[in-house]
Order: structure tokens, then C-alpha cells, then sequence
């Protein structure tokens, strides 16, 4: 099926249809989000001019979610998903408000790194709720689709966003690095109350879970918390598809991290004058423009696939396609190879992560698949951080190395050869125990 038919044969379900605007408007949100942040933090000319400045900077936004999240991702097995979309967004959009108000106030650095690693923490948490919570309005044999359309419409949705702040820039070229980073906060202010609204039109018990965990008091609450994560780890460890899947899912986020990485020191030093922030980030916009056609494509041919060939080949395949992209890059850091490689690099990396985020709902039950998608965002989040520090490492000052490009595209290929020796059928589990 085409994703045009996939998406007419899911938008049938209300409860689908309700889960995608609320997820398309919190994109959305994201995008323009994403762009403020980006000319704050990794466009400005007077700072992240190197791999090393560009590997604090992710860090500053990522390590302390990656402690907080794991303490934060059974709450999704705990409460009600449909009251996290709209108190979280809500939550966004204070802070995405409190974030225009510092940068108006010529506030410190560390407060603005403050407030957007919080929304950004709110983010990955709705992002895993709102994954967590598909099976409940989707039927399993649609489950492959579903994984493919939603995700697809968010990028697509994350991407007009982030268009729509990148355009500023070239609309009003007045405009002064903190005026679009203005420009583009209060857009996503807007998404995120927008989204927030969406989420009321969602039931209260429509995303589950179905046996929410019973409350208990914060001390309680904490020791709970951490006793369900590491249940969790067990788990998924001891079902051994959706572990392995996970595994698969945190490589290929290392590899493409480090590609990212690569792209923002490209997009200043190859693509555009180092010294024109608006130039930069209007390549850098460029590079996630083609990035977004993988995506598109990955979301196409995916579920077109689905009835062919099993979730696990296509993952194999999806990283020999990895290894070709990256090579593309060893070629020359010339601008028709870099957005050549986003495409096809991208689409591999998203046709990989449809089959893991299916492999990971097929394989999970629901009253620890919170618990699965967090373990999923905190591997997520450490990938990039480690992505971003090997990127100091190993990657120069523009961006290329041919030895580096090279090196990646081996690592796609053996991290291929290690998963195809992994169990393609789930461990069986004892039945859980009924909640109070």
C-alpha cells in the first residue's frame, strides 16, 4: 500500500485521526522551536565554531535529561497519556514564553540552556507518550503503517516549522539573530497551546494505559519509579527481540548523530560563510530539507514492504543502505554530496527506526511498554551525546574527513553483521501480575 492509501485506511479510526493532529501541531511546534534554538545556541558567529564547542553545547541540552527521563518514563504506564499531551504542551508553551523573556532580558547563557533543556525534556516525554499510546487506537496488523504514516506527518510537520522560522530570516533580513530566535520561540508557543487543545479532544482513557499503576506517595513514588524502569530493563532484556531492536536503534543513532554533527560544521564552513549566520543556517535548513525527503521516502516504501520482507531483514537492509550513503560522503565534502547522503542516509536511518518502534510494540506488553519507550528515548538521547562527543574527537574543524566518512560506513556494515546473528522470535513471559 502507498502511504496515501495507508493513511486513508487509519484515518478511518477517530482515535487515530485525534492522536495525528495533536501530534502534528506539537511538531510543528518543535520545528520552529528547533530553529530558535539552533540560531541561539549553534549559528551564532561568536560561538560553536568547533566540534569540541558544538559537543558542549549537546550536552548541556542532553545529559541531564538522560538521568532525569529514566525517572520520568514509567509515569507514562502510570497516568493517563491523553492528560500528558495536554499538560505537557502546556507546560511548553510556559516555557517557550519564559525563554522569549530571558533572551528580551539579555539573560546569561546557562538560563537559556536551562529552559530549553526542560522543554526539550517535555518533548521526548510527549514523543514517547504519545508512541506508547498508538497500539490503543490502532490494530495490531496496522501497526507497521501506522508506525510509518504518524511519524512521517510529524517530520513533515517539524519541517514546515522549521521552514516557516528559517524563511523569516530571508522575509524580514532586517531581522537580528535574537529578533528570529523571538520569532521563531513565540511560533512555537502557538503550536504547542494548539496541540495542547487538540489533546482534549482525545478521551481520557483513550491512549491507556490500560491497568494504570497504582499511586503512591512521592518518597514511595521515587522507589517505585526506579524498581519499574529496572523491571522494565529486565524485561526487554529478558524478551530479547525488543532489546535487540533497541540496540540496533542506539547504533544507528550514534552513526547518524555524528553525521549531524558533521552537517552543522558543513552547513557554517562548507556551505556558507562561517561568519553569516544567516547564511549558515539557511544551508543547514537546505540539509534537513533533504534529510526530510529520506525521511518521506523510508515512510513510502517501508509499509509497501511490509508484507515481503520481515521487520528484521528490513532492518539489515536499511544499514547496508546506511553504509552506502555514508561512502557517498568520503567522496569529496562538495554540497551535492552531503545532501545526496542526507537523503539516503536519512531514509535509512527512518526505515531502521519504523521497523525497531514496531519490533518494540509487537514484542512489548502494554503495562511495560512505557517503561520500553523510555529505555527507548534514553538510549536515544545518550547515542547523540556520545555521537557529539565522538564528532570532537575525530571530526575537524569543517565538518569532512574522508577517513571518518569511511569508518562510519564500516560501522553500519558490522553493526549489520552483529543483529543479523540476534533471535528473530520473542522469548516467551510469565503473565503479569494484576494491578491493584
Amino acid at each position: 500500500m502507498s502511504l496515501r492509501a495507508d493513511l486513508h485506511v487509519l484515518w478511518e479510526s477517530r482515535g487515530f485521526r485525534r492522536l495525528t493532529w495533536a501530534r502534528l501541531l506539537s511538531q510543528g511546534g518543535d520545528g520552529m522551536f528547533q530553529v530558535g534554538i539552533a540560531t541561539a545556541f549553534f549559528f551564532d558567529p561568536t560561538q560553536a565554531t568547533t566540534p569540541e564547542q558544538i559537543a558542549i553545547g549537546f550536552a548541556v541540552l542532553l545529559a541531564p535529561f538522560t538521568f532525569v527521563g529514566p525517572f520520568v518514563g514509567p509515569l507514562i504506564d502510570r497516568w493517563q497519556r491523553q492528560r500528558i499531551l495536554l499538560v505537557g504542551n502546556l507546560i511548553r508553551l510556559l516555557l517557550a514564553g519564559a525563554i522569549v523573556a530571558l533572551v528580551l532580558a539579555d539573560a546569561p547563557l546557562w538560563t537559556l540552556y536551562g529552559a530549553a533543556l526542560l522543554t526539550l525534556s517535555v518533548n521526548r516525554f510527549l514523543l514517547a507518550a504519545m508512541t506508547a499510546g498508538l497500539p490503543q487506537v490502532v490494530p495490531a496488523h496496522q501497526l507497521l503503517a501506522a508506525n510509518s504514516v504518524l511519524p512521517t506527518l510529524g517530520t513533515i510537520a517539524a519541517s514546515v516549522g522549521g521552514a516557516i522560522g528559517a524563511v523569516a530570516t530571508f522575509v524580514v533580513p532586517s531581522l537580528s539573530d535574537s529578533s528570529l530566535a523571538i520569532t521563531a520561540l513565540l511560533g512555537a508557543a502557538l503550536g504547542f497551546g494548539a496541540s495542547s487543545f487538540a489533546a482534549t479532544r482525545i478521551g481520557h482513557r483513550e491512549l491507556g494505559p490500560v491497568h494504570p499503576l497504582v499511586k503512591l506517595q512521592l518518597a514511595a513514588q521515587v522507589r517505585a519509579l526506579t524498581a519499574e524502569l529496572l523491571e522494565g530493563e529486565r524485561y526487554l532484556r529478558a524478551r530479547g527481540t525488543p532489546w535487540h531492536a533497541l540496540g540496533v536503534m542506539s547504533a544507528q543513532r550514534l552513526l547518524y548523530g555524528v553525521m549531524f554533527v558533521a552537517a552543522i560544521l558543513a552547513s557554517r564552513h562548507v556551505l556558507a560563510d562561517p561568519d553569516d549566520a544567516e547564511a549558515a543556517l539557511g544551508a543547514f535548513s537546505i540539509v534537513l530539507g533533504f534529510a526530510a525527503v529520506g525521511f518521506g521516502l523510508a515512510a513510502v516504501l517501508t509499509p509497501l514492504l511490509g508484507d515481503r520482507v520481515s521487520r528484521e531483514r528490513w532492518i539489515l537492509m536499511c544499514l547496508g543502505v546506511g553504509a552506502v550513503g555514508q561512502a557517498l560522503l568520503a567522496i569529496g565534502p562538495e554540497a551535492w554530496t552531503l545532501l545526496t547522503a542526507a537523503v539516503v542516509v536519512s531514509f535509512a536511518v527512518q526505515g531502521g527506526k519504523i521497523a525497531v518502534d514496531t519490533i518494540v510494540q509487537r514484542d512489548t506488553e502494554d503495562h511495560v511498554r512505557g517503561r520500553a519507550f523510555t529505555l527507548y528515548d534514553m538510549a536515544y538521547n545518550v547515542a547523540f551525546m556520545s555521537a557529539a562527543v565522538l564528532g570532537a574527537v575525530i571530526l575537524p574543524d569543517n565538518g569532512w574527513s574522508r577517513a571518518v566518512m569511511l569508518g562510519i560506513a564500516v560501522a553500519y556494515l558490522a553493526v549489520a553483521v552483529v543483529y543479523a546473528r540476534t533471535p528473530r522470535e520473542p522469548n516467551p513471559m510469565p503473565a503479569p501480575a494484576t494491578a491493584e
